[in-house]
């Protein structure tokens, strides 16, 4: 008869449940992985797989068992360093879509928002089309690839074990904050540039020719300089993005 006893099933259990609760956290928070179109039971599935793949990898982690006091600890420590990470990659689309609200409104299309079901919250369509396009360069350069290798990883700067505040003292997310708010303004400054000249030429204009209705003339000017300068700068918009990634990751 074949018996089974607890330090036996604690031994195989420990070294997938951990890094499942982990990764299973990165999809709940991570864009993409989070969308209303993956599937919840998809993302338990492919969560559970990739724990169960990384095992070749994941050697001398601590044993903890189901029982073992210390087990709401380290579910903590896993939950809390996977919405960790996800809200990290979160900060780098939310700067895509900071930087096109920020182009919007001073094209004039601030007034241009509605109702983004992914988020639940509006948004301005320019903000929306940042955020789209870094969501077809997070897939297109297999960034979602290079978050899972980071998910993995992570296992070596933050192993498993009950310290969640010590690793939340390593990851200093609060200066990726301030970073990344910095990097939305640079990816706008060419588009704000570009318009600000224009402003300034409608001014000019203005004053030259009062007799000329400048409301009705600067709209549709401001919307086609920012246009023109939108798809000037959107084949350079791979560097930041592969940029932010980095600096992301390297945290983690």
């Amino acid at each position: 008869m074949i018996s089974v006893t607890e330090a036996q099933l604690t031994d195989w259990l420990s070294p997938i449940l951990w890094p499942f609760f982990r990764i299973l956290a990165v999809f709940t928070a991570a864009p993409i992985f989070s969308s209303r179109a993956f599937p919840v039971r998809a993302r338990i599935g492919l969560a559970f797989l990739i724990a169960l793949a990384a095992q070749a990898s994941l050697t001398n982690q601590q044993v903890i068992g189901i029982n073992s006091p210390d087990a709401f600890g380290a579910v903590l420590q896993q939950v809390g360093v996977g919405l960790a990470i996800g809200f990290a990659v979160r900060l780098v689309f939310s700067v895509f879509e900071l930087a096109g609200q920020v182009v919007g409104f001073q094209m004039g299309l601030g007034f241009a928002a509605f109702f983004d079901p992914s988020t639940s919250a509006q948004s301005s369509a320019m903000g929306r089309f940042y955020a789209n396009i870094a969501a077809l360069m997070f897939l297109a350069v297999n960034a979602h690839v290079v978050v899972l290798m980071a998910v993995i990883r992570s296992f070596e700067a933050f192993p498993v074990d009950q310290n969640f505040l010590s690793a939340l003292q390593k990851m200093q997310l609060h200066t990726l904050g301030a970073e990344l708010f910095a990097s939305a303004l640079w990816i706008a400054l060419p588009v704000i540039g570009m318009l600000m000249f224009a402003n300034l030429a409608l001014g000019i204009v203005s004053r030259v020719a009062p007799q000329m209705n400048i409301f009705s003339v600067g709209f549709p000017v401001t919307l086609a300089v920012g246009l023109l300068g939108v798809a000037a700068t959107l084949s350079m918009l791979d560097q930041p993005f592969m940029r932010l990634m980095e600096r992301v990751l390297e945290i983690f």
